[in-house]
């Protein structure tokens, strides 16, 4: 189901909304991905146009239902289990002993932009792996994942995942070690061992929103999410962040994501392969 046909005006306004609620910058020309995304939410709401979609959202409240649904539908939650690869191995071959060599017994990790949980999952697996060859090196690590979607942290907190999502990157090993197939369910699934699951705390977390509730980490991974706001919101999170990650702590973002023009708070450290990010 379609839209009427949306006019520059009322594309122009969706945008500064988009924007607004949660730093999502559309392109001048992505009238079809708005179409496509929202043309039957705006047809089971009663509404006719974008417009009329745009004028119920400024009369809702912030955090309305309407609101959550089109920034939602609006959100690219594409993910995967360990995504690249390298974030994961950097994370076991360079931090994880190096807490142990400072003889840091915690550490904290935020996971922003979470979606439906594979990469905190990836971290906590990654760290069960190092524990299982360093036993009793690390006292306790907390992982924070956070998203601005209510319904894709519901799904993330059950860590069930179907055979599909299962079957993108996860190692057969892996899945062996740290899965337990759902044999009661009438479709075949997997569910996340509780121990993994258990070390990873799921919360709402808009990132233009402040991050003091969540307390201060010694690693973030912020990955393939920067590529969607603007400048200036690329500025501010990167400000913020640096705020609440410790002195020394890591951070990584996407493979094509870089912060040199919008931050100096951070060292590039370069790994073999990919990079990280060192605050000062």
């Amino acid at each position: 189901m379609t839209l009427a046909r949306i006019s520059p005006a009322e594309y122009e306004e969706f945008r500064h909304f988009l924007q607004d609620a949660c730093g999502i910058l559309l392109g001048d020309n992505k009238h079809y991905l708005v179409q496509s995304r929202l043309g039957k939410m705006v047809a089971d709401s009663g509404l006719v146009s974008l417009g009329d979609l745009v004028g119920q959202l400024r009369q809702e409240r912030s955090g309305g239902a309407l609101r959550e649904k089109v920034i939602e539908a609006m959100t690219t939650n594409e993910t995967f289990w360990f995504r690249d690869n390298h974030p994961f191995k950097i994370l076991s071959e360079l931090i994880l002993p190096g807490c142990v060599k400072r003889k840091q017994r915690t550490l904290r990790i935020w996971s922003a932009a979470c979606s439906t949980g594979q990469e905190p999952y990836s971290i906590s697996i990654s760290v069960q792996e190092y524990l299982n060859k360093n036993p009793g090196s690390l006292a306790d690590v907390q992982i924070v994942a956070t998203d601005i979607s209510p319904s894709v942290l519901e799904e993330a907190k059950t860590g069930y995942y179907d055979a599909m999502a299962v079957a993108r990157g996860l190692p057969p090993e892996i899945k062996d070690r740290y899965f337990e197939q759902d044999r009661q369910h009438w479709e075949q699934r997997w569910r996340v061992r509780a121990d993994v699951r258990n070390r990873v705390r799921f919360t709402n977390g808009n990132l233009l929103s402040s991050y003091a509730i969540l307390g201060r980490f010694d690693v973030i991974f912020c990955r393939n999410v920067l590529i969607y706001f603007s400048s200036d919101s690329k500025i501010d999170i990167l400000k913020r962040m640096a705020a609440v990650l410790n002195p020394g702590g890591y951070l990584f973002l996407g493979a094509s994501e870089a912060i040199t023009q919008y931050s100096d708070a951070f060292n590039m450290v370069r790994c073999n392969p990919g990079v990280v990010y060192q605050r000062k």
